[in-house]
Order: structure tokens, then C-alpha cells, then sequence
């Protein structure tokens, strides 16, 4: 009982908002300590594991708050919920994308980050802590896609399960034998309470979320070209997307740019030859590379798409270092799509010509 109350009493040290912390991002971005304007500090707890992580979890937590707050009121994205027949009570999940997105005939930027703990609009957490929000997270290719006067769906692929408290419970045995369960006192709540985990209904996989959104709100926009960039798992589950429905994506999509990709065209697509055809014409890897941006770099596969250099071999910030060399690729891309439609014409019949006469 001391030792449960010894770790309750550790828990209520850690800190439960930003202020507490007391940090906060500079003009610039960067993630500083409110009084001594240092970077943030890991082993805050001298050699107590367990209390950092928890602190650097809240962190990041907070910081994903604070990711979706930029996301409404300096983008000026939407917060869509999903799934859109959900009930009240229902777990639900949601992605943001462009005001009044489905009818507008632009150009669309679908941003489909890595796996892992972060969420929609962040490329990786952990640039976000230790160099900026521009380093870390997808504003700068938000902001990039809307001077160009373009929509954008930023996903939230990693958000797949809700986290509901459970009572603490305890199994109580009476006099005749019989065993019933009932609640334990609040005091042993820290150490007996129990989270049962249920997954979101059409996105309890990165794969299921991106379906889904792609099924209710990309195919149905009024977009000229959709676009996608993929980071990491990202990748892969592009890929998934797109020889789950080949016809459709490759009619809709122009193009797609792979940021050190988990994809895996070989093995994805290899029963599909129009799909590798189109993996090599439509797309394109940023490789981590000890070359130049923009080099070639690897050995082109048949069944892959051309690789360059993303100029880092650093997997977590190669967004921040590829970004203007990607929106060349892909803006040139639909505009080789806009120029190969054939123009519409209309057919000469002899009743028109009559009507004419």
C-alpha cells in the first residue's frame, strides 16, 4: 500500500498543462523554457525514467493541442469529424481540410504523415521539441498550397483508438460462496484503475482512415488534380489505397511524392502491371541520401518510381528540406495533366447543322 501511494504522490508531480511545464514557442517557432529561454530538457528528473517520459508524453500531448489550434485559426482549415454517420456517444475521429473543399475546382494537396504517436498536421514531434514548428510540422506545405491558391486535406491516420476509464474493480467473496465484483475504494484507483481501448469505427488503421476519407470527401471533390505527399508509413499506406481501388486513384490522382517511403512497389503492386506503369510516370521518392537535393539517387527498379536525394539522412526532418523541390514536381505534374486532356468538342450532326441553317 506505501509503495502504490509512494508512485500516486510521484504521478501528481508531473506536470498537466504547457504552463506547468513552463515552456512555450518563441516568434520563431521554437520551443523554449519561459524563464531561462533554454531549449527543452529531457532528464528533467535526475535517473527517474518513468517521470520524464511521462512529462515529455504530456508534452507532446499539449503539443498536439496546440498543432490543431494553428491548423483552425492560422490556416483556416476545418475540423471534419468521422465517421460522418456517427452517434452521439460514439468514439470518433476527424481530419481537417479546406473550407467548402468539394466544390472547389483547384488543385489538392493530401498530406499523409508517418505512424506513430503524432497526429494530423505534424511530420515528427520530436523536430517539433527540439527545432521548430516550420521543421516539424505541415503548416509550411499548408501555407505553401494556399498562396498557390490550392485546397488541402491534412489526414490524422495514427488516430485510431479511443480511451474510456474503466472502474476500479475488485472481486468481493460472501458468506454462501458466491463471487461478485464491486468497486474498490478511490484511494487504490491509481494503481488498480483499468483504460479499455476501443478502436474508431472506419479508422482503427492508418489504412481504414485514409479509405474512408478518400471514399466520402477526396473522390468527390471537384479538384482538377489531387496530389498526394506521403512521409514514411505514409507511403505505404498510399499504396494500399491505391491498388485497393487502382481505376479510381489513378484516374483522380496526378501525382505523388514519397518522402523516405516504407512503401514497398515490388512486393504492393506486382501483380498489376497498369499499376506499375503508373507508379514510374506518376510519381516520385526523396531518398535519404549523403548526395546534393535533387540527385539521382539509387537504382531505378521496374517497378518503382525515380528516386532523388532528399539531401539529409535524417528520416525525421526530410520534409522540412525537401519541400520546395517536391511542390516543382508536383505542380509541373498537373500541369502536364491540364495540357494532355483533350479539348471538348462538339459533335456535328445533321440536326445541328439544319438548326444552324
Amino acid at each position: 500500500m506505501m509503495e502504490g501511494l509512494m508512485r500516486f504522490i510521484s504521478y501528481l508531480d508531473v506536470p498537466n498543462c504547457l504552463d506547468d511545464l513552463q515552456y512555450s514557442f518563441n516568434q520563431r517557432g521554437e520551443l523554449r523554457h519561459m524563464v531561462t529561454k533554454e531549449p527543452f530538457v529531457y532528464n528533467y528528473y535526475k535517473n527517474e525514467h518513468e517521470r520524464n517520459h511521462k512529462r515529455y508524453k504530456i508534452l507532446g500531448d499539449m503539443i498536439t493541442l496546440h498543432v490543431y489550434e494553428l491548423l483552425e485559426r492560422e490556416c483556416n482549415l476545418e475540423r471534419i469529424t468521422i465517421p460522418i454517420d456517427a452517434s452521439e456517444d460514439e468514439p470518433k475521429s476527424f481530419f481537417f481540410m479546406t473550407k467548402e473543399l468539394l466544390s472547389k475546382q483547384t488543385n489538392l494537396f493530401v498530406l499523409l504523415q508517418d505512424s506513430g504517436v503524432i497526429r494530423a498536421g505534424q511530420w515528427s514531434q520530436k523536430v517539433i521539441v527540439h527545432h521548430s514548428l516550420d521543421k516539424g510540422t505541415q503548416i509550411p506545405y499548408i501555407n505553401t498550397a494556399v498562396r498557390d491558391h490550392s485546397s488541402v486535406i491534412v489526414l490524422n491516420p495514427n488516430d485510431n483508438y479511443a480511451q474510456m476509464k474503466e472502474e476500479p474493480q475488485t472481486l468481493i467473496k460472501k458468506e454462501d460462496d458466491t463471487t461478485v465484483i464491486e468497486p474498490r475504494d478511490a484511494c487504490d484507483s491509481f494503481t488498480t484503475g483499468q483504460k479499455l481501448i476501443l478502436p474508431k469505427r472506419c479508422c482503427s488503421s492508418p489504412e481504414e482512415h485514409t479509405s474512408y476519407v478518400w471514399d466520402h470527401f477526396i473522390s468527390k471533390s471537384a479538384a482538377k488534380n489531387v496530389l498526394f505527399i506521403a512521409h514514411g508509413y505514409g507511403g505505404l499506406v498510399f499504396m494500399d489505397l491505391l491498388c485497393r481501388k487502382s481505376q479510381e486513384v489513378r484516374s483522380k490522382v496526378s501525382a505523388v511524392a514519397f518522402i523516405d517511403s516504407r512503401h514497398h512497389a515490388q512486393h504492393q503492386a506486382r501483380t498489376d502491371p497498369e499499376i506499375q506503369t503508373w507508379i514510374r510516370t506518376h510519381c516520385r521518392s526523396w531518398v535519404l541520401s549523403t548526395k546534393p537535393l535533387d540527385r539521382p539517387a539509387g537504382s531505378l527498379r521496374k517497378l518503382d518510381c525515380p528516386k532523388v536525394s532528399a539531401g539529409t539522412q535524417n528520416h525525421e526532418i526530410a520534409p522540412s528540406f525537401v519541400l520546395q523541390s517536391i511542390f516543382r514536381f508536383l505542380n509541373r505534374s498537373s500541369k502536364t495533366r491540364r495540357n494532355s486532356v483533350p479539348p471538348v468538342h462538339t459533335m456535328v450532326t445533321r440536326s445541328s447543322l439544319r438548326k444552324s441553317v
